[in-house]
Protein backbone atom coordinates (compact mmCIF):
# COMPACT_ATOMS: atom_id res chain seq x y z
CA UNK A 1 0.00 0.00 0.00
CA UNK A 2 1.34 3.41 -0.92
CA UNK A 3 1.99 6.11 1.66
CA UNK A 4 -0.76 8.30 0.22
CA UNK A 5 -3.26 5.41 0.45
CA UNK A 6 -2.29 4.82 4.08
CA UNK A 7 -2.70 8.53 4.83
CA UNK A 8 -6.13 8.58 3.15
CA UNK A 9 -7.27 5.59 5.25
CA UNK A 10 -5.92 7.14 8.45
CA UNK A 11 -7.59 10.47 7.63
CA UNK A 12 -10.95 8.78 6.99
CA UNK A 13 -10.62 6.90 10.29
CA UNK A 14 -9.90 10.13 12.15
CA UNK A 15 -13.22 11.74 11.23
CA UNK A 16 -15.57 12.05 14.19
CA UNK A 17 -18.98 10.52 13.67
CA UNK A 18 -21.95 12.30 15.24
CA UNK A 19 -23.33 10.41 18.22
CA UNK A 20 -25.74 13.04 19.47
CA UNK A 21 -28.66 10.64 20.05
CA UNK A 22 -26.80 7.42 20.85
CA UNK A 23 -26.80 5.33 23.99
CA UNK A 24 -23.40 3.83 24.70
CA UNK A 25 -22.37 1.48 27.50
CA UNK A 26 -18.71 1.53 28.43
CA UNK A 27 -17.55 -1.61 30.21
CA UNK A 28 -14.52 -0.96 32.41
CA UNK A 29 -12.42 -3.87 33.65
CA UNK A 30 -11.15 -2.98 37.13
CA UNK A 31 -8.05 -5.20 36.94
CA UNK A 32 -5.06 -3.04 35.92
CA UNK A 33 -7.13 -0.03 37.01
CA UNK A 34 -4.30 2.47 36.54
CA UNK A 35 -4.22 1.66 32.82
CA UNK A 36 -7.95 1.14 32.30
CA UNK A 37 -8.85 4.41 34.03
CA UNK A 38 -6.73 6.20 31.41
CA UNK A 39 -8.59 4.34 28.66
CA UNK A 40 -11.87 5.41 30.25
CA UNK A 41 -10.88 9.08 30.28
CA UNK A 42 -9.93 8.81 26.61
CA UNK A 43 -13.21 7.07 25.77
CA UNK A 44 -15.33 9.59 27.67
CA UNK A 45 -13.52 12.53 26.07
CA UNK A 46 -14.00 11.03 22.61
CA UNK A 47 -17.68 10.24 23.19
CA UNK A 48 -18.20 13.85 24.27
CA UNK A 49 -16.31 15.08 21.19
CA UNK A 50 -18.60 12.91 19.03
CA UNK A 51 -21.59 14.60 20.64
CA UNK A 52 -22.86 11.68 22.70
CA UNK A 53 -24.79 13.31 25.55
CA UNK A 54 -23.64 12.59 29.09
CA UNK A 55 -27.02 10.95 29.83
CA UNK A 56 -26.39 8.64 26.86
CA UNK A 57 -23.25 7.14 28.41
CA UNK A 58 -23.27 4.53 31.14
CA UNK A 59 -20.07 3.13 32.66
CA UNK A 60 -20.33 -0.36 34.12
CA UNK A 61 -17.47 -1.90 36.09
CA UNK A 62 -16.52 -5.57 35.81
CA UNK A 63 -13.75 -7.39 37.70
CA UNK A 64 -11.39 -7.97 34.77
CA UNK A 65 -10.94 -8.52 31.05
CA UNK A 66 -12.14 -12.12 31.26
CA UNK A 67 -15.55 -10.88 32.45
CA UNK A 68 -15.97 -8.32 29.67
CA UNK A 69 -17.64 -10.72 27.19
CA UNK A 70 -20.21 -11.93 29.72
CA UNK A 71 -21.00 -8.36 30.76
CA UNK A 72 -21.29 -7.34 27.09
CA UNK A 73 -23.70 -10.23 26.46
CA UNK A 74 -25.85 -9.17 29.42
CA UNK A 75 -25.93 -5.56 28.22
CA UNK A 76 -26.72 -6.59 24.63
CA UNK A 77 -29.52 -8.88 25.81
CA UNK A 78 -31.25 -5.97 27.57
CA UNK A 79 -31.35 -4.30 24.16
CA UNK A 80 -31.33 -0.65 25.17
CA UNK A 81 -27.93 0.40 23.82
CA UNK A 82 -26.61 1.36 20.43
CA UNK A 83 -23.06 0.17 21.11
CA UNK A 84 -20.80 -1.28 23.77
CA UNK A 85 -17.23 -0.09 24.31
CA UNK A 86 -15.15 -2.68 26.17
CA UNK A 87 -12.08 -1.36 28.01
CA UNK A 88 -9.46 -3.46 29.71
CA UNK A 89 -5.77 -4.30 29.90
CA UNK A 90 -4.05 -7.66 29.82
CA UNK A 91 -0.35 -7.37 30.57
CA UNK A 92 1.99 -10.32 30.06
CA UNK A 93 3.36 -11.84 33.21
CA UNK A 94 5.48 -14.87 33.99
CA UNK A 95 2.82 -17.48 33.17
CA UNK A 96 0.56 -18.44 30.25
CA UNK A 97 -2.36 -16.73 31.99
CA UNK A 98 -1.96 -13.69 29.70
CA UNK A 99 -2.54 -15.68 26.50
CA UNK A 100 -5.67 -17.37 27.83
CA UNK A 101 -7.29 -14.18 29.10
CA UNK A 102 -6.43 -12.12 26.01
CA UNK A 103 -7.67 -14.80 23.60
CA UNK A 104 -10.93 -15.47 25.45
CA UNK A 105 -11.65 -11.78 25.92
CA UNK A 106 -11.16 -10.94 22.25
CA UNK A 107 -13.04 -13.98 20.97
CA UNK A 108 -15.88 -13.53 23.45
CA UNK A 109 -16.42 -9.87 22.60
CA UNK A 110 -16.41 -10.68 18.87
CA UNK A 111 -19.05 -13.36 19.40
CA UNK A 112 -21.28 -11.00 21.38
CA UNK A 113 -21.16 -8.41 18.62
CA UNK A 114 -21.89 -10.91 15.86
CA UNK A 115 -24.63 -12.81 17.66
CA UNK A 116 -26.44 -9.88 19.28
CA UNK A 117 -26.18 -7.37 16.44
CA UNK A 118 -25.08 -4.75 18.98
CA UNK A 119 -21.73 -3.27 17.95
CA UNK A 120 -18.98 -4.06 20.45
CA UNK A 121 -15.74 -2.14 20.11
CA UNK A 122 -12.48 -3.56 21.41
CA UNK A 123 -10.57 -1.22 23.70
CA UNK A 124 -8.64 -3.96 25.48
CA UNK A 125 -4.88 -3.56 25.52
CA UNK A 126 -2.90 -6.78 25.21
CA UNK A 127 0.71 -5.83 25.81
CA UNK A 128 4.02 -7.27 26.90
CA UNK A 129 4.91 -4.58 29.46
CA UNK A 130 3.06 -2.13 31.68
CA UNK A 131 4.96 0.77 30.08
CA UNK A 132 3.38 -0.12 26.73
CA UNK A 133 -0.07 -0.11 28.33
CA UNK A 134 0.53 3.23 30.00
CA UNK A 135 1.67 4.84 26.73
CA UNK A 136 -1.51 3.61 24.99
CA UNK A 137 -3.80 4.76 27.79
CA UNK A 138 -2.37 8.19 28.50
CA UNK A 139 -3.66 11.54 27.29
CA UNK A 140 -3.31 12.30 23.61
CA UNK A 141 -3.98 10.89 20.16
CA UNK A 142 -2.55 7.42 20.94
CA UNK A 143 -5.19 6.67 23.59
CA UNK A 144 -6.80 3.37 22.58
CA UNK A 145 -9.89 4.06 24.70
CA UNK A 146 -10.62 7.05 22.48
CA UNK A 147 -10.15 4.91 19.37
CA UNK A 148 -12.53 2.27 20.71
CA UNK A 149 -15.13 4.90 21.57
CA UNK A 150 -14.94 6.42 18.08
CA UNK A 151 -15.29 2.96 16.54
CA UNK A 152 -18.29 2.24 18.76
CA UNK A 153 -20.06 5.41 17.63
CA UNK A 154 -19.25 4.74 13.96
CA UNK A 155 -20.53 1.15 14.16
CA UNK A 156 -23.70 2.19 16.01
CA UNK A 157 -24.45 4.67 13.23
CA UNK A 158 -23.73 2.04 10.58
CA UNK A 159 -26.06 -0.44 12.29
CA UNK A 160 -28.84 2.16 12.44
CA UNK A 161 -28.39 3.04 8.79
CA UNK A 162 -28.44 -0.58 7.66
CA UNK A 163 -31.41 -1.49 9.84
CA UNK A 164 -33.38 1.33 8.23
CA UNK A 165 -32.94 -0.10 4.74
CA UNK A 166 -35.55 -2.37 3.21
CA UNK A 167 -34.50 -5.97 2.59
CA UNK A 168 -33.52 -6.89 -0.95
CA UNK A 169 -36.56 -7.76 -2.98
CA UNK A 170 -38.92 -6.21 -0.43
CA UNK A 171 -41.14 -3.42 -1.61
CA UNK A 172 -40.90 -0.03 0.06
CA UNK A 173 -44.66 0.22 0.37
CA UNK A 174 -46.31 -1.94 2.96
Amino acid sequence: MTTSAKQAIKKAGDERPSGRDLRIVVLRARFNARVVDGLLVGAQDELAACGVPERGIEVIDVPGAFELPQAAALVAKVGIVDAIVALGAVIKGETDHYEHIARECAAGLAVVGRESGVPVSFGVLTVQQEEHALSRSGPGPENKGAEAARAGVAMALLARRLRGRPRRGASRSA
